[in-house]
């Protein structure tokens, strides 16, 4: 992970996104800064309700800009995003960055074809022919490999599986070759087959194109597959950061350390009994002071003073790692050892 503003592809600095509410505001995100070059896998981890699809919802501008008070810089290739016109963000988005939804079925109109849908994307950002535009669309069906894309691109949605729907979705996305590309939770629903094809087709897709890939993802495990660095986001916050090796094999976060000891390990033992994480998420209405994590932290009694639930920890990052944690680091290192020895 970057750390000068001048190789990052994308850089989002102190970001923050509140929503107005009858209830009140919802810090959705509250601080959250990050960078990724071009041809990386970031992937932000985390429970629902973290703030990881709000964050990218928010760079492709797909925010209601009169309930939603937005503070800090998101940059694309240099280009202030937080404040560009919805028009300038038209043309930005499917051009120069475009997004893989979770749910493909809600995602697709069912009133019109795949080819159409994909065509049409590719028509409106290069101003193509209907005849190019489809050609355009059947090539794209056979990158992402749809069989026999001549004749399936004239098929409705519910023609398709949920792999080869998911597939189409990455082919619209794909069609003008954009330089950025999110993925929310794009493989959430499928089985763990065409969960694999899927991740295998964006890694190769990524090798061709040089596309940076922002991921989102509750599962740890799909962010051992595809991610180069790696984002943990608790309650709108980056709790932590590093490479995929440094956060999946030396967590510093007591929520990171919670995320892998609710998980089964395939190289360990297999009695090991899985420990989840206690309670709930918090509210982003009304968030705990302090460490957002500390009502759950089962280490919090470790720091003295009570700081966890008074004071803010700040996310310290040096080469790329940082933890957002009043754990010492040699606390850490033995809540990781205690970790490992129970998983190997």
């Amino acid at each position: 992970m970057t750390s000068t503003d001048q190789q990052a592809f994308l850089s989002v600095r102190d970001l923050k996104v509140h929503f107005s509410t009858e209830d009140g505001i919802v810090k959705a995100v509250d601080g959250l800064s990050f960078d990724l070059e071009k041809g990386k896998t970031l992937g932000i981890v985390g429970e629902s309700g973290s703030g990881k699809s709000v964050t990218n919802l928010t760079i492709l501008g797909l925010h209601d800009r009169h309930r939603t008070a937005i503070d800090g810089e998101i940059l694309l290739d240099g280009k202030e995003l937080t404040t560009a016109r919805e028009s300038e963000l038209e043309k930005l988005r499917g051009n120069k960055m475009a997004m893989i939804f979770q749910d493909a079925l809600a995602s697709l109109s069912p009133y019109h074809t795949i080819g159409k849908q994909i065509g049409e994307t590719y028509r409106k950002h290069t101003g193509a022919s209907k005849s190019e535009a489809r050609k355009r669309a059947i090539e794209m069906l056979r990158r992402v490999g749809i069989p026999q894309p001549d004749m399936r691109v004239d098929d409705y949605p519910h023609q398709f599986s949920g792999g080869m729907r998911q597939r189409a979705m990455i082919a619209m996305a794909l069609v003008c070759d954009p330089e950025l590309l999110i993925a929310d939770e794009p493989t959430t629903a499928l089985d763990v087959t065409v969960q694999a094809q899927i991740m295998d087709l964006l890694k190769d897709l990524q090798q061709e194109f040089g596309t940076a890939i922002v991921f989102i993802t509750h599962d740890l495990g799909v962010i051992a597959d595809i991610a180069d660095d790696v984002l943990v986001m608790y309650g709108g916050r980056c709790v932590e950061r590093g490479t995929k090796e440094e956060v999946l094999r030396t967590p510093q976060h007591p929520y990171t350390v919670g995320l892998l000891s609710s998980m089964p390990s395939l190289d360990g033992p297999v009695d090991v009994p899985l420990s989840p994480i206690p309670g709930s998420p918090p509210s982003l209405l009304n968030p705990p002071s302090g460490c957002r994590f500390h009502p759950r932290c089962t280490f919090a009694e470790k720091v003295p003073g009570g700081l966890c639930s008074t004071e803010r920890p700040l996310l310290k990052v040096e080469a790329g790692r940082g933890s957002a944690c009043h754990l010492t680091l040699d606390q850490r290192q033995e809540f990781f050892a205690d970790l490992a020895a129970t998983r190997h």
